[in-house]
């Protein structure tokens, strides 16, 4: 069989409640198996590859962020040098900052071999949780010839997402993760996955990013536009050094004229800004008012994956110009 390598980084697919019944209250039992631990209680992912576990450490998702994308990019090269043959990757995640990680993964990552970020709505102790068989697709996915060359994928309740799309849309339900105005790219069916699309933005391996060398990502913020919104968010992340701002703002592409002004100076500051929306779906249009201001449409990035991608243009530029063009390539 096809060999696949199990990252774990903790998150609800590792946590162990109270009880079958504790799908809830489950992080104040404090107890979360590593990879190997939740290889020894899955056993069944092993019919469909040889999996084994590669030591990471366990980090609750709301506290994962540039640091352990870095080490993450760097273990999947160890990881891939170290094992011939080797199929595929997939990284364990906890779902609240799985869509991040996802992304950057996408847009940083340098091996050739699929690799795929799960996680799961319940814990693994928990009754019908859907750790177990997510887990399960996931070392499919990634163990599939037509999963290279896409970039991270993100699997959970039998859905094929690609990186960039997709978003977690509810708090509790299995069908949390939704990719807006595309969908999926393809289903883990149990005779067969079943795919139907591709992305066509550029993609890892073959991106001008590496962070592998990185001491530290650009700050990079995001102002969320609302009724009444004064500017104060945005000044005070001009103040605290941001090299980026990405305006979460109305759809399809304003800002509060408070926010308006403040996204003013900090532009004129130096402060690259990139228009997104808090819709969750649609493009900012290049308008002659954003380009009058020298804005940067986000295109159909959500606000969290634009800061990501920004803050990883800056790494290799300062041209609002090349930046623009890196948000319509990405």
């Amino acid at each position: 069989m096809k060999k696949v390598a199990f990252i774990g980084t903790g998150g609800t697919i590792s946590s162990i409640g109270k009880g079958p019944l504790d799908t809830v209250n489950y992080t104040a039992n404090g107890v979360m198996l590593q990879a190997g631990g939740i290889l020894d209680r899955f056993p069944e992912v092993q019919q469909v590859a040889e999996v084994f576990a590669v030591p990471y450490r366990n980090v609750p998702s709301p506290k994962i962020g540039w640091r352990e994308w870095q080490e993450l990019v760097l273990l999947c090269d160890r990881v891939v040098a170290e094992t011939p043959g080797l199929a595929g990757i997939v990284i364990g995640h906890g779902t609240a900052s799985l869509e991040e990680t996802a992304y950057a993964l996408s847009l940083t990552l340098k091996v050739p071999v699929p690799v795929v970020v799960v996680g799961s709505q319940r814990p693994a102790s928990a009754l019908s949780t859907d750790a177990g068989l997510n887990l399960v697709n996931a070392v499919r996915v990634a163990a599939s010839a037509e999963a290279r060359g896409l970039g991270a994928l993100v699997l959970l309740n039998d859905e094929i997402q690609a990186a960039r799309e997709v978003t977690k849309t509810s708090t509790g339900r299995m069908q949390t993760f939704r990719s807006p105005d595309f969908g999926v790219l393809g289903h883990a069916d149990g005779d067969a996955l079943a795919w139907y699309r591709r992305p066509i933005r550029r993609l890892a391996p073959d991106t001008e990013f590496d962070i592998r060398g990185l001491n530290a990502l650009p700050r990079v913020d995001i102002a969320y536009s609302h009724a009444d919104a004064d500017g104060t968010a945005v000044r005070a992340f001009a103040a605290a050094g941001a090299r980026g701002i990405v305006a979460a703002g109305f759809a399809p592409g304003f800002v509060t004229p408070g926010d308006a002004e403040a996204l003013a100076e900090a532009r004129a500051g130096g402060v690259v800004v990139v228009q997104s929306t808090r819709s969750g779906s649609g493009r900012v249009f290049p308008t002659t008012k954003l380009a009058e201001a020298g804005f940067i449409p986000a295109d159909n990035l959500n606000p969290q994956k634009a800061r990501i991608l920004l803050a990883l243009a800056l790494t290799v530029t300062g041209d609002p110009r090349e930046i623009e063009r890196i948000f319509a390539t990405y």
